[in-house]
């Protein structure tokens, strides 16, 4: 397969993955004509087979990812005058999340793996740090049992935001074990998706468990009696059916991702400096949410791809705090080296489960032709 050949190589799948779209709405009928639209059997069973998965106790289903973040900052207490420890290398729910709380977020570098670098929180702790929000991005999962120990020696609160990382482990831990609770996503290109909006909190704490349950739902006990003040934020229905049927090929899309993510490793191992791979560190399943490079001529790697028909993507060209949302917070260009330059150099290509063999040797060819290797 050469660089020059007449391939396209999608960064979306959802045409492919529901091309036998029929039998996903035969379930659609059955809930239909179950009139079974609110909170009903299809997210019961989906909150116990998602918990199940993650090995948790417990899975609230909510309205999104960033739902879920919200929510479990709001029902630990954190609010109006709190600072929330998080990265600027992430998608702008994470910040926006901790925004929507009244709290400050405060940012803190990423380090090779993308993740925040957990050597320097403790710098950036105050009075007023109320918890701690490390991003699982890309797929990889954040150093927690540091990160979990550094809350504990502070009195602090971990909210995991795992959107980007369902199925990730680390020292065979998954994500959500270190966390108060840990926020998902089932956006429709994420490892595990529907056809919406849609989220989910896991968490080991049985009192959570039950504000949150109260929480997304306006805080009703029943019809008639309100505990507390909430959100109206429930996981649909109909995204339940989906994702009931989906559930059953995480591992499938876990396993195809993470191989063309090392068909990828071994085929640009040797183009640094012009090409250089994260470092991968043997304890942690990193689940390719997003398969990421550092690389030269970013831009013009970007173009030269997309005129041969390689949907690549760049994630993020600006980091958060250097977003106009951000301008409150007093950040300036340099103070994140680390995630600005990444801002700068990387660049994301087309992994995901349903790509072809001939595809993946198709962007590894024009890669290899750009850079004259």
């Amino acid at each position: 397969m050469t660089a020059g050949s007449n391939v396209n190589v999608p960064f979306s799948y959802l045409d492919r993955q529901f091309a036998d779209v029929d039998s996903y709405l035969a379930d659609v009928r059955e809930l239909v004509l179950s009139g079974d639209f609110t909170l009903g059997k299809p997210v019961r069973d989906f909150e116990a087979r998602f918990a199940a998965m993650c090995g948790m106790p417990y899975a609230i289903g909510v309205g999104s990812g960033t739902d879920a973040l919200i929510l479990s900052l709001e029902i630990l207490g954190v609010g109006p005058g709190d600072e929330v420890i998080t990265s600027p290398n992430t998608f702008i729910a994470t910040v926006g999340a901790i925004a929507m709380t009244g709290a400050k977020p405060v940012f803190v570098d990423s380090n090779d793996g993308f993740t925040i670098d957990a050597e320097q929180i403790e710098r950036a702790i105050t009075p007023r740090t109320k918890a701690i929000v490390p991003v699982h991005y890309s797929g990889n999962v954040a150093d927690m049992p540091r990160i979990r120990a550094i809350a504990d020696r502070h009195g602090l609160f971990v909210v995991e935001d795992a959107c980007q990382s369902i199925k990730g482990t680390r020292d065979g831990l998954p994500v959500g074990s270190w966390g108060e609770t840990a926020a998902f996503s089932l956006h429709p290109l994420k490892n595990l998706n529907v056809w919406g909006d849609a989220g989910v909190i896991v968490t080991r704490s049985a009192e959570l468990n039950d504000k949150l349950r109260l929480y997304r739902n306006h805080g009703l006990a029943n019809r008639d009696e309100v505990l507390m003040f909430g959100h109206n934020s429930r996981l649909d229905s109909l995204q339940a059916v989906i994702g009931n049927r989906l559930i059953e090929q995480t591992d499938f899309i876990t396993n195809r991702k993470i191989e063309n993510a090392q068909r990828y490793d071994e085929a640009f191992g040797n183009l640094a400096p012009m090409v250089r791979i994260p470092k991968r560190e043997p304890n942690v399943v990193h689940v390719y949410h997003l398969y990421m490079l550092r690389v030269e001529r970013r831009d013009d790697l970007l173009r030269f791809l997309t005129a041969r028909g390689v949907d690549a993507k760049v994630h993020y060209p600006v980091p958060v705090h250097l977003q106009p949302a951000a301008k409150s917070l007093g950040y300036a260009v340099g103070d994140f080296p680390v995630a600005e330059k990444d801002a700068r150099t990387l660049i994301t290509l087309p992994a995901h489960q349903h790509l072809t063999t001939e595809e993946v040797e198709y962007t590894v060819a024009a890669i290899r032709s750009f850079y004259g290797a």
